[in-house]
């Protein structure tokens, strides 16, 4: 799968100096990263057991895995840092949990770097992939998170998703995830 080109990221820092950095699809040689990056993220989160080895954190770490099925994108600094990563799964993709039909596309394991935090990389990324569902045609996009995960509950929020209950599940009996949606037919409050 081959998500559209790269997307640039969004400007400034906390110390308000300006860092560039774009998003695109991870290189071969980057997926063992990329998958490190996604399980620290979720630690750093408290959302894994420190010393953990459970299927979750393994899913989590195999990017390369993921890479066959999906696009796993990162956000990468120009001398080639990793950011954030996140997988995205439109129509054909065999990891899509709750993108049942062929106008959904879903995106799934969003994590940032611990250090790279409150820069929007987070946003970027899911705007990337509302760009690239749009640009195929989508009529939504839709999700699933653990209902701990408030601060990216208020992420999707305020690009206009909304809770869906009904597309509640629980992988395995001990984990309840909430639904999220985002109709792509109106605009949505992200960058122009």
């Amino acid at each position: 799968m081959s998500p559209s080109r790269p997307m640039p990221g969004r400007l400034g820092g906390e110390t308000g100096r300006s860092s560039g950095y774009e998003v695109r699809p991870a290189q071969p040689h980057e997926l063992p990263a990329a998958g490190e990056l996604c399980a620290a993220g979720y630690r750093a989160d408290g959302f894994l057991s420190p010393g953990s080895t459970d299927h979750y954190e393994a899913a989590l770490r195999d990017a390369a895995g993921r890479a066959a099925e999906a696009a796993v994108l990162v956000a990468a600094e120009p001398d080639g840092r990793l950011l954030g990563t996140l997988t995205w799964c439109p129509p054909g993709s065999g990891l899509r949990e709750v993108a049942t039909r062929p106008d959904q596309g879903e995106f799934r394991m969003l994590a940032v770097h611990p250090a790279a935090r409150r820069r929007g990389v987070a946003r970027t990324l899911v705007e990337h992939c509302l760009a690239d569902a749009r640009r195929l045609g989508l009529a939504e996009l839709v999700l699933s998170s653990l209902p701990e995960m408030t601060a990216a509950h208020a992420l999707y929020r305020g690009l206009g998703f909304h809770r869906s209950p009904e597309l509640d599940w629980s992988p395995v009996p001990s984990v309840r995830l909430w639904g999220f949606r985002r109709t792509l037919t109106a605009p949505y409050p992200g960058r122009a």
